[in-house]
């Protein structure tokens, strides 16, 4: 029993420890594909986790507790700031994101009315999404105890948006404290209607809900009363309550960063509906988009690998194109996003897919597949656009060590966080090049896996129990190990093919590359007279100086 008590203490003091970073999850995008909108039926979820810290995927394995056990909550300097009574049996989790009944969990904070954030209360948003996948058996049951501990011992963090799905539900789960001194919580949560998408980005997006549809839609009893009292509505107006005008009231940089990348996760799910990108720029009076949408065609699971590694392209505001880009395309811009020139203020695209991503997963849900076979972490870490995503199912009993390892004070190969993030890094010295070949490289091993799905279910008819389990954990155990592998060898080709500015060919001889022609044209447009060579009135064509 003290062990048990010391365990829970530990893993909590863990959990803070990776989110009190202070370059912790604060950016971070969710895409959610209910079962009839994806080609397959099933339920997929993207989170992606973007903070310049490194995240060691781990299991949290089911447990029996005794009555009077307890959950202790501390700080980052270890002094207890609160307890709750433990349930007596949890479920096993991988990571913070699905549970052995194929539930799932996503987060974007939105952080709202500041004036809320209620710092005393001990139960912030990460321990609200662990929890939940430890007690919870179903979506909707998710929703019921997240809301219910938050109400019960008050919730302590900025405002945040959740997804939960399982494998027949997707839910939105909106939440804000109620300030300094304040008990409980503000919350609405509202389900995806089945056939639809919906996306957020740090912005809350429920607006108006039913008051009188429990099946699709439940909410806190202060939810409009609160913001009333609080002068954040107005009863008497002419407009209806909406939770993210009243408690998350948008700002023209707020939506460049946010909105945008909702926006085009729509665009590129449902060319048909025509989005105008005036909101997410911030034209007075735009239209906001809906939460949810009907994709134009069933979504696959390889459509979801390509939208979470989204720049904009081929929309204005392909940040892979223009000055900003380099000579060769690069999309990424470096932090801070913001600026100012005199009393003008600007801003860089703010991507789904950005350079400062620690890990990033699709989480499937399968309902045909028993919950051991039916439930995979599609699991990558570092940048979206260079990773490389392996399969990790909700039984396992042991995680692939590569993916387990890594400091981010410290380099190191047996580390896969720090491999990927090497790859990324090393290719902003010629992205256009090198993305092209690693993404080539990586697009085969995640086919690869992904054709392998098939035979893996098949499991189903032969194996049950403990060998299934066994199974699919030497499977996936495996396999992240092979990508890993994989990636050192693709690392250290890059390094001997891309070296000096050179690309050597087939035959491993450099090769001069140069600039694009566009880009030297952008060279000698800037200064026009700078590279200029004087003209003696020679003949013949410029030569290189030999080395």
């Amino acid at each position: 029993m003290v062990r048990k008590a010391m365990s829970n203490r530990l893993f909590w003091v863990s959990l803070l420890l990776v989110f009190c970073n202070p370059q912790g999850s604060f950016a971070c995008t969710n895409l959610i594909i209910t079962a009839g909108a994806s080609s397959d039926g099933s339920v997929m979820l993207v989170y992606t986790n973007d903070g310049e810290w490194l995240y060691r995927l781990d299991l949290t394995p089911s447990a029996d507790h005794l009555p009077g056990d307890s959950i202790e909550f501390v700080s980052w300097r270890n002094q207890t700031r609160g307890k709750l009574p433990q349930v007596p049996h949890t479920f096993g989790v991988v990571g913070f994101q699905m549970n052995e009944f194929q539930v799932a969990v996503g987060e974007t904070t939105f952080t709202g009315r500041e004036e809320l954030w209620n710092k005393s209360g001990f139960l912030e948003y990460w321990h609200l999404m662990k929890l939940a996948l430890e007690r919870a058996r179903t979506a909707r049951e998710a929703v019921l105890v997240m809301t219910s501990l938050a109400e019960q011992y008050t919730y302590g963090s900025e405002g945040e948006s959740f997804s939960i799905t399982d494998p027949d539900e997707a839910w939105i789960l909106e939440m804000i404290g109620t300030g300094t001194g304040g008990l409980g919580a503000v919350w609405v949560a509202v389900r995806i209607p089945d056939g639809f998408i919906s996306a957020h980005a740090n912005m809350a997006r429920i607006g108006e809900f039913p008051i009188d549809d429990p099946d699709n839609c439940l909410y806190s009893d202060n939810v409009i009363s609160f913001a009333i009292e609080r002068g954040y509505y107005d009863p008497q107006g002419d407009e209806p309550f909406r939770f993210n005008e009243a408690y998350n009231p948008p700002s023209p940089d707020r939506l460049k960063y946010c909105e945008s990348r909702v926006w085009s996760l729509f665009t590129r799910t449902a060319p048909s509906l025509g989005l105008s990108s005036d909101y997410h720029r911030g034209v007075p009076g735009a239209a906001r988009y809906p939460l949810w949408i009907q994709p134009d065609r069933k979504i696959s699971l390889a459509d979801v690998l390509d939208l979470v590694r989204d720049h904009y392209e081929g929309t204005p505001f392909d940040m892979t194109t223009g000055v900003a880009a380099g000579p060769f395309g690069n999309p990424n811009r470096w932090r801070p996003l913001f600026w100012e020139d005199g009393e003008t203020k600007y801003s860089w695209e703010r991507p789904v897919s950005t350079y400062n991503t620690a890990f990033s997963m699709i989480a499937q849900s399968r309902s045909w597949l028993p919950d051991p076979l039916g439930g995979i972490v599609w699991f990558g870490v570092d940048d979206t656009w260079f990773t490389c995503y392996i399969p990790v199912f909700c039984s396992v009993t042991g995680i692939p060590k590569p993916f387990a390892t890594g400091d981010i004070r410290k380099f190191s190969w047996d580390s896969a966080w720090w491999v990927f993030n090497f790859v990324s890094n090393y290719a902003n010295l010629r992205f256009s090049a090198m993305s092209e070949e690693i993404r080539s490289f990586g697009n085969e091993l995640e086919s690869k896996m992904i054709s392998e799905q098939d035979s893996i279910a098949s499991l189903a008819g032969v194996l049950k129990g403990d060998e299934l389990r066994a199974s699919l954990t030497h499977y996936t155990v495996s396999r992240g190990e092979w990508v890993h592998r994989e990636w050192v060898t693709l690392a250290e080709h890059l390094i001997t093919k891309y070296n000096d500015g050179y690309i050597k060919d087939d035959r491993g001889v450099p090769q001069e590359a140069g600039y694009p022609d566009e880009w030297e044209k952008t060279i000698i447009s800037s200064e026009p007279e700078r590279y200029v060579i004087p003209d003696w009135n020679r003949n013949g064509a410029i030569k290189d100086v030999p080395y």
